[in-house]
């Protein structure tokens, strides 16, 4: 390639990546209910935020807009949308189908270095156990979303089930004061500790059906405050 060509790539490269980097902490955002369902996202403070011109911020909403995170209202602005267990109960049932397939279609095996990695966010959930908090526990099951996408090489499979995931991440926040939160931190710790052990054998299938089994479970907890009473 030429000098030509690398020079013209790299501004490109890193408008990609700027736009990646804003756009995941905007929606991070919105998943750990930093921005409340119907909070309006002004183009010009997160412009001034991230320090860029308003076009990339544009590009941003516009993606978390056809995502259902965000809602254009004309002439008014952009608003984070709402969510509640019964509208989301389909996208639910899809999730549950979807885990299954990571073990099934083209999945990566994992080397020491991502069960190293794994290992460490079951020791995160250790500590967490001793002082529980949900935003630092919505975080950590984040970081163990991503590190499952990095197992699933079927890559259509991978941007439908990201999407749907965080589409549906604010559901459990909004349970938690219903919720006991220890017990769901330590669900959780059970599912990442038989999941490793399921990667370490190599067994990538047995990953798909424990997923499914505590998105099911997960579901029927929080079912049980659909308004905040039992």
């Amino acid at each position: 390639m030429s000098t030509y060509d690398e020079n013209l790539e790299r501004p490109l490269s890193m408008s990609r990546e700027r736009f990646e980097r804003i756009y995941k902490a905007i929606r991070d955002r919105i998943c750990l209910l930093e921005y409340q369902p119907g909070e309006r996202l002004a183009e010009e403070e997160l412009a001034r935020e991230f320090h860029v011109s308003r076009t990339p911020i544009r590009r941003v909403l516009s993606r978390l807009e056809s995502e259902g995170l965000l809602e254009s209202r004309h002439g008014v602005g952009t608003f984070v949308t709402d969510v509640d267990i019964d509208s989301l109960a389909q996208v639910f049932r899809l999730r549950m189908e979807l885990a299954e397939l990571i073990g099934k279609l083209d999945p990566i095996p994992r080397s020491e270095e991502d069960l190293a990695r794994v290992r460490s966010l079951v020791a995160r959930c250790d500590k967490l156990l001793k002082k529980p908090d949900p935003k630092a526990y919505a975080r950590l099951n984040m970081d163990f979303f991503q590190e499952l996408g990095a197992m699933v090489g079927n890559a259509p499979l991978r941007e439908i089930s990201e999407r749907l995931y965080y589409l549906t991440t604010r559901i459990w926040l909004k349970s938690v004061p219903h919720l006991n939160l220890p017990d769901e931190i330590e669900v959780f710790r059970r599912e990442m500790a038989d999941i490793l052990q399921a990667m370490e054998v190599g067994d990538l299938e047995a990953v798909g059906h424990i997923r499914r089994s505590h998105i099911s479970m997960s579901v029927k907890r929080m079912k049980r405050y659909p308004d905040g009473k039992e």
